[in-house]
């Protein structure tokens, strides 16, 4: 939707249905908006946790952005702005929990 608001409407022909790369996603629309809404509550469970700095918020962090990076490339191009976003939330999240620590302590 980004595109749209900053190129407008008659860049795009919005009557035309939304294409994904996997032509299995386009018949099952209501399905991807399931998972999709799933997703997000797992995302804000996760944010939660970061929020009050528990360590099962961080896990369930990556793990939500390691399954969105790999799904993320059959559901382009929906996939191109979550797979940015996830993979750059997750360095930022392993740099503020293991900070400057080392590989190997000497």
């Amino acid at each position: 939707m980004i595109p749209i608001f900053v190129l407008g409407n008659d860049q795009f022909d919005v009557s035309q249905p939304f294409s994904f790369v996997v032509p299995h996603f386009e018949d099952n629309m209501h399905l991807m908006l399931v998972m999709g809404a799933l997703y997000g509550v797992v995302r804000v469970i996760g944010t939660v946790g970061l929020w009050k700095s528990r360590l099962w918020g961080l896990i369930l962090s990556i793990i939500n952005r390691a399954v969105t990076m790999a799904f993320m490339m059959f559901m382009l191009p929906a996939g191109i702005l979550g797979g940015i976003l996830s993979c750059s939330a997750l360095p930022l999240m392993l740099t503020q929990y293991f900070g400057d620590k080392k590989v190997i302590e000497e």
